[in-house]
């Protein structure tokens, strides 16, 4: 999952009022921070926070084994694994969990636009949130020899990025296959249609109805 503020660049501003743009980061700092506060949720144990890169927060799920669920290291490159953040050929139970981490970073998707309005109220901003998400298999590992860094890698991810960047505000948008595991979660979905996205052509896309997915309540965990 990626999700960005696009309107945080045009408030951000240098200038003598707000003390060369730091009162403008401390805002930031603030919704980043209500964002972290969210994974400490029981409901969000299994999403991770990779990074933030300017306003934009990048979270998947399902990335690291829980009990009695099968180790998904392979003995690729050191250091690094490979993870399954969606549905692969396998057991019923594996597919029923990953579909059910798919269905978690949807609901902490709408958890941040959730904070995202609260700071706006109090803020008096009226910032929205862009959210993309994608699922499928990533490499994760760390790399760097200094301040070394966790972060995954791969198709799932790049295209996960582009439907962030090709979104609209106030959405969560998704690929047709994450599309087709949501619809069989109970959340409803609408098509976009096809839009073009670099390096991939034209690909078919979704966005979530997310009045619907609240109501719905699915509380998972």
């Amino acid at each position: 999952m990626f999700a960005s503020v696009p309107d945080f660049k045009e408030f951000y501003t240098e200038c003598d009022i707000n003390k060369e743009g730091l009162e403008c980061l401390r805002l930031l700092n603030e919704i980043i921070a209500d964002f972290d506060e969210l994974l400490s949720k029981p409901k969000f144990s299994g999403v991770e926070k990779i990074k933030t890169i300017g306003s934009t927060y990048m979270a998947a799920a399902g990335l690291s084994g829980t009990p009695g669920q099968e180790n998904n290291q392979v003995g690729s490159e050191p250091g690094q694994h490979r993870a399954r953040t969606g549905s692969e050929p396998g057991q019923n139970r594996d597919r029923e969990r990953q579909q059910a981490q798919i269905g978690n970073m949807v609901e902490f998707s709408m958890a941040l636009i959730g904070k995202l309005d609260g700071i706006n109220r109090h803020s008096f901003n009226s910032f929205r949130l862009r959210v993309g998400i994608n699922h499928g298999p990533v490499i994760a590992g760390v790399i760097g020899a200094r301040k070394p860094q966790y972060d995954i890698w791969g198709n799932t991810v790049n295209v996960a990025s582009r439907m962030e960047s090709t979104g609209e505000l106030g959405k969560i948008q998704v690929t047709a296959e994450t599309s087709d595991v949501l619809r069989k979660l109970g959340y409803s979905v609408e098509c976009r249609g096809f839009i073009s996205v670099k390096g991939k052509g034209e690909l078919k896309t979704f966005f979530l109805c997310t009045d619907t997915s609240k109501q719905q309540g699915l509380g998972l965990s």
